[in-house]
């Protein structure tokens, strides 16, 4: 391959998902574009570290402070769910059903790779609990070793808080087949069990 075509395949084979072939096909396409659109997509990933920042009152990545979800008004400001992630906010606030706020981490307690509670936004969820009208906590991180880590680690900072602290529930996912279960997932599903309406 030419060197202009392999510099910007070798480029998009280095994000998530993508491999040698589909960075290839890309950069074809992009090729038989119009000028316009790449001219477009080039700014827009050439501005993109200027544009976003974190929002100051719950991490979440914006073009603007605060973000959208805390400057809307309408969200109920008496519960704050807590994510790892900005994909796991935008996965939660996709589903449509929950319109209260969020807080973003960046991560979650991983002390063997030198990720510890100073690394992430604890302190600030702390102080929005103790300093507004938070009633409750949703502690929405993965069912995983890191993120009940994190989950009690949250107990711990919102202990004098006076919030009412909740986890989400795991268990079998909608559509599958209990025999391909793990057993955790399993015993989760059963623990956290509701009574039928």
């Amino acid at each position: 391959m030419a060197g202009a075509i392999q510099d910007l395949a070798d480029l998009l084979a280095r994000l998530p998902g993508v491999g040698r072939r589909t960075a290839t096909r890309l950069v074809f396409h992009m090729l038989k574009a119009n000028s316009d659109y790449t001219d477009a997509l080039g700014t827009s990933i050439a501005t993109l570290h200027e544009k976003i920042r974190r929002c100051s009152i719950c991490a979440n990545i914006s073009d603007s402070d605060p973000c959208s979800i805390c400057d809307d008004a309408t969200r109920d400001a008496r519960v704050i769910c807590v994510v790892e992630s900005v994909p796991d906010l935008w996965a939660i606030e996709s589903s449509g059903s929950y319109r209260g706020r969020f807080h973003v981490l960046h991560g979650l307690l991983k002390p063997l790779d030198g990720v510890g509670p100073d690394d992430l936004n604890v302190d600030l969820l702390s102080d929005r609990t103790h300093n507004s009208e938070v009633e409750e906590v949703i502690v929405a991180t993965r069912p995983s070793v890191e993120g009940e880590a994190t989950a009690l680690l949250i107990k711990h900072a919102l202990a004098e808080a006076g919030v009412h602290l909740t986890r989400i529930a795991s268990g079998v996912p909608h559509g599958s087949e209990l025999e391909y279960t793990d057993s955790r997932t399993l015993d989760r599903a059963i623990d956290d069990r509701r009574e039928m309406k």
